[in-house]
């Protein structure tokens, strides 16, 4: 099976691609049966590897850097944080016309946030929070700040200005632009972010956490894990933690500087993804929508 293009540029993987490199690298692994797992995920493709397995090859360039920082990080991260994460098994090289390193990794049970699933939402968003809270706690001395590897998630909001006007301009007649501007303007004015760097996993959302038996059970995907501004991990309370969005801001005392600038980085990202992935990835596009909506809701109550 071949996965689901969301760049033009991206490189092609399907299930035979898998066992070729399988085959190449970890023969131990080849027999066992592979999946396309569907996913919404722009970076990498996701194969199921027998019953506990799963494969992640980067799509796209930019998502090169992942595979190496996550190898590197996350069994460091992982014994301090209360839900679980990836856990890396093997690392694959680049070879049989696959320009890249790729990865395997223990499969996680659990099925992505969705209308429903949660037993008890302001439960989720304790728990979310005090996720979040105990990643900053942990070192982060030599972490990865912003940069390409993690489309610079935690930098300053204002180096991210250009892109996201573009962004407006781009959505002409989509969006409410004049709203959407003054919104943008409130999180970039906002001060700045004069602590010590910590760690951010950098793109919490619904499709980034799993759920079993009606509980959060873990956090997946953390391509755009690094230590910068803990604003970007706050996007989440203007998505699926929108109705509870108040306690999840109690559990983790956020100060107003740093919830603004989080209402930022909600926008920013929504905004620069919806016309990238207007044609090619309804979900991302759908939860983008929620979460201009969301923001410009909120900003005309506060304001």
């Amino acid at each position: 099976m071949t996965q689901t293009k969301m760049h033009a540029d991206e490189v092609h993987t399907d299930s035979a691609l898998v066992r070729t490199l399988l085959a190449a690298q970890f023969p131990q692994w080849a027999q066992l049966p592979i999946a396309a797992v569907p996913s919404s995920g722009t970076d990498n493709a996701l194969f199921r590897l027998g019953d506990d397995m799963v494969v992640r090859l980067p799509r796209i360039h930019w998502a090169v850097e992942q595979v190496a920082k996550e190898q590197r990080w996350l069994p460091v991260l992982a014994p301090n944080l209360p839900l679980a994460i990836p856990e890396p098994l093997a690392l694959g090289e680049p070879a049989l016309g696959y320009p890249w390193q790729w990865s395997v990794y223990r499969w996680l049970d659990g099925d992505t946030v969705a209308p429903g699933r949660l037993d008890d939402m302001q439960h989720a968003a304790t728990e979310l929070a005090n996720f979040i809270a105990a990643l900053q706690r942990i070192d982060a001395t030599d972490g990865p700040p912003p940069g390409a590897h993690n489309s610079n998630r935690g930098e300053p909001l204002t180096v991210r200005d250009a892109g996201t006007r573009q962004a407006i301009a781009a959505l002409e007649g989509i969006i409410d632009r004049v709203a959407v501007t003054a919104a943008w303007e409130d999180g970039l004015n906002a001060p700045t972010w004069d602590g010590a760097p910590v760690w951010v996993h950098g793109d919490l959302a619904a499709t980034n956490l799993l759920v079993r038996d009606g509980r959060l059970c873990a956090v997946i995907d953390f391509g755009c894990l690094g230590i910068g501004d803990p604003a970007v991990d706050l996007m989440v309370a203007w998505e699926f933690l929108a109705p509870v969005r108040e306690t999840f801001r109690a559990a983790l005392a956020v100060d107003d500087a740093t919830w603004v600038r989080g209402r930022g980085w909600a926008l920013t990202t929504a905004l620069v993804a919806l016309p990238y992935y207007m044609d090619t990835n309804p979900i991302l596009v759908a939860s983008a929508r929620r979460r201009i909506e969301a923001v410009l809701t909120d900003y005309a109550v506060t304001k």
